[in-house]
């Protein structure tokens, strides 16, 4: 347990980032899995444009490897462009 008072906001401090970064991963997996499911060329655009942001900030956040970000992007991207053919 804490013995300082600087240690024990450090530990509420950790635990509210834990809850958001939680909160954000989550958000972002579901969109990801949305945009998979998704058949019609234009929402899929739409919702390409909105995770490969939301990819961006986890990345820039270290709330996942930053070449993970690249990696999902790159795939959603292929997938997004076979949807046109």
């Amino acid at each position: 347990m804490a013995n300082h008072k600087s240690a024990e906001k450090r530990i509420r401090a950790n635990e509210a980032k834990r809850v958001r970064n939680r909160y954000q991963h989550k958000t972002t997996r579901t969109l990801v899995k949305k945009l998979k499911t998704t058949t019609q060329k234009p929402e899929a655009d739409t919702l390409l444009k909105e995770v490969s942001s939301m990819l961006d900030k986890l990345a820039k956040k270290n709330i996942i490897h930053w070449k993970k970000a690249a990696n999902q992007k790159s795939k959603l991207t292929k997938l997004v462009n076979k949807l046109g053919k």
